[in-house]
């Protein structure tokens, strides 16, 4: 028995379909998502943002912000 195979289109437009019904719109959109490929330039953002920066100079800040919030 030959099987004959559909479209690729055909198969993802059943299967959103079937996403849909089981889970909903909002988590077949959170589940395709994370397939999605993001733009840019990590390293380079990254680069920009902090330079030399150090992982404990980042923390610093974060938990000197964190306090000065806190006491308001």
């Amino acid at each position: 028995m030959a099987v004959t195979a559909k479209p690729l289109a055909e198969v993802t437009q059943n299967a959103i379909r079937v996403l849909c019904r089981e889970l909903g719109v909002a988590d077949t959109l959170r589940f395709l998502n994370q397939f999605a490929t993001g733009s840019g330039n990590y390293a380079q953002d990254r680069e920009d943002l902090f330079g030399n920066v150090s992982l404990d100079e980042i923390l610093n800040t974060v938990r000197n912000r964190s306090s000065l919030l806190r006491d308001r």
